[in-house]
């Protein structure tokens, strides 16, 4: 069994990714921005914000929060937007979700510039993404496709079952799976919590991708030995005997799945770092896109 060492691979390509950045500098052209927008007080987005804004000195971008009262409306909201869809200086900007419920969550990602949405939220994104041309990948998606790539791992004609239809992971997770190429040129089963006997769908994959959000849903009985598993799942979990009252668990009964994987991704330290490092690989490619 192989663990899927996200936080390495995220380092290496954070490494690649300074290596470009002074490049660039040194040749006189412009500093990839990233702007990153909060409304309100949410601790985990806050926490998630500031990785962001850390991963970005860590690369030599230059990075703006703005953040932003819960008690705002959507049209001054709105006007912000706008307002970074406008500035030169700003090369991408996300809006870090989720949203207060007086504010239209969709009506605010429709507002942000495709060309800036290094999100890849935009239907417009999206839409490029389903067809297969030149977009912005959602940064989960992109950075389960990049672990895949680095560790070799084969995917042509293996059954990748994934599990969750949101549209940030599940859904573009299974358009690139089954895209011509590699990573991708897999069968692609697509489940939710609607889905009928799911175990027996998991038990047949060569590659599991969980991005459902319940802890430890998916049991050792449920695959079959030598499936590679990607746990996506993220959920705080109460725990009185950890310092910070929770611990940090996935979709995956990792203690029991990991006997029978022959890779697997923990939690945290394998998606998770994945997706900041290609937050700022989006970045970059903004930038030189511009």
């Amino acid at each position: 069994m192989t663990i899927l060492d996200g936080k390495k691979i995220s380092n290496d390509i954070k490494d690649e990714i300074t290596q470009v950045v002074a490049q660039m500098k040194a040749n006189g052209q412009k500093t990839p921005h990233l702007a990153a927008v909060i409304v309100g007080e949410d601790g985990a987005s806050l926490t998630y914000v500031g990785s962001k804004v850390r991963a970005c000195a860590r690369v030599g971008f230059e990075s703006t929060l703005v953040q932003l009262p819960e008690s705002i409306t959507e049209q001054d909201l709105l006007t912000k937007i706008d307002q970074l869809n406008n500035d030169p200086e700003i090369d991408g900007f996300i809006v870090q979700l989720p949203l207060p419920r007086h504010i239209d969550t969709q009506k605010i990602l429709l507002a942000v510039d495709p060309k800036k949405d290094v999100d890849g939220f935009h239907p417009e994104n999206f839409g490029k993404l389903a067809l297969d041309m030149e977009t912005f990948i959602p940064a989960t998606p992109f950075g389960i496709m990049e672990l895949l790539r680095r560790y070799d791992i084969e995917t042509s004609g293996k059954h990748t079952v994934v599990i969750g239809r949101s549209h940030i992971v599940g859904r573009p997770i299974s358009i690139l799976m089954s895209r011509k190429g590699q990573p991708g040129d897999s069968t692609v089963t697509l489940t939710h919590s609607r889905t009928k006997d799911l175990a027996a769908y998991t038990r047949e994959a060569d590659i599991v991708i969980s991005a459902l959000g319940v802890p430890n849903f998916l049991k050792a009985d449920m695959v079959k030995d030598g499936a590679v598993i990607i746990d996506v799942g993220i959920t705080r979990v109460a725990d009185s005997t950890a310092a910070k009252g929770y611990v940090i668990t996935g979709d995956v009964d990792y203690k029991g799945v990991s006997q029978k994987a022959s890779y697997i991704t923990p939690v945290p330290g394998g998606v998770g770092p994945m997706t900041i490092a290609m937050l700022l690989q989006n970045t970059l490619l903004a930038r030189q896109r511009a």
